[in-house]
């Protein structure tokens, strides 16, 4: 058993708050902190459909781990009493550079010493953020899958200076957490899930903006010839039209014009993926 006890949570949204529940549901205390009053109200919605997921969804759900899990979960906007007693800050923010650096910068200087850090980003090197900490050492990557009580990856990848005893903690953690750890030898852009997903994301989002097939067809051919459960378009779906844009924005000028579609035809209708009840497609 590791000394982590206590998990704050930075970012209630869609994979935060799954995060924060996962970890709860596996008996830590958690802090879920998120940027305004308006976020918190959201965030506790999301976990009492996350309860209701559990129950239908995972076993040994029912019965009343669903809802003890709730208990352990505590929701602020005021971040200086998200982190002052945590054992670990796992960062869950937007997939913005300035963003995340900000909030690390705020959290280094807030936690207490024997708080570890680890940030969600799914694009981004932790390196190019460690330093704002104040503790590079204690700093990594802790990489988790959307629906993650039944895609249970966590992927682990430190920096050149993150402590090997942190590392190891953080892999423990994970497996404490009901996760099936994944630990990278060395920083990857995307890790091992994104480094084998975003390829076929990009040539999905090519096909779309040039205008070469519609989501439906080129989902359709890669279910039909791979057996792959989803299409590319439902994996957007889930991801979060949001970050998709987010990602998207940053890259070439084909992804950038994806990032347009994206956010006039979907985001800007308040279409979001899954999440919202609509993206590409629609569901109950």
């Amino acid at each position: 058993m590791t000394a982590i006890k206590k998990v704050t949570v930075l970012g209630t949204g869609v994979l935060g708050s799954q995060i924060a529940y996962q970890t709860a549901f596996h008996g830590f205390e958690v802090i879920a902190w998120d940027i305004d009053d308006a976020a918190v109200a959201a965030a506790h919605t999301r976990f009492a459909g996350l309860a209701a997921t559990y129950d239908a969804e995972v076993d040994g759900a029912k019965g009343g781990k669903s809802a003890a899990a709730l208990e352990r979960i505590t929701v602020t906007s005021d971040l200086a009493d998200a982190v002052q007693d945590a054992d670990l800050v796992i960062e869950a923010v937007p997939e913005n550079p300035a963003i995340k650096t900000d909030t690390w910068t705020k959290v280094g200087a807030l936690a207490p010493e024997k708080t570890i850090f680890a940030t969600n980003t799914s694009t981004l090197l932790p390196s190019s953020f460690m330093e704002a900490t104040g503790r590079p050492e204690k700093f990594l990557a802790l990489h988790y899958a959307n629906r993650i009580w039944a895609m249970n990856t966590a992927e682990i990848m430190g920096t050149s200076k993150t402590d090997a005893a942190v590392f190891d903690t953080v892999v423990e953690f994970a497996t404490e957490q009901g996760m099936v750890p994944i630990p990278l030898k060395k920083e990857q852009p995307g890790y091992v899930l994104n480094s084998l997903l975003v390829p076929l994301l990009n040539a999905a989002s090519a096909l779309l903006v040039n205008e070469v097939a519609e989501p439906e067809t080129i989902d359709a051919t890669w279910r039909i010839g791979t057996g792959a459960p989803l299409g590319p378009f439902q994996i957007f779906d889930v991801v979060g039209l949001t970050t998709a844009y987010n990602v998207s924005v940053m890259g070439d000028e084909t992804s950038k014009k994806f990032a347009e579609l994206v956010k006039r035809d979907y985001i800007d209708q308040g279409k979001l993926g899954v999440a919202t009840g609509e993206g590409f497609y629609r569901y109950s």
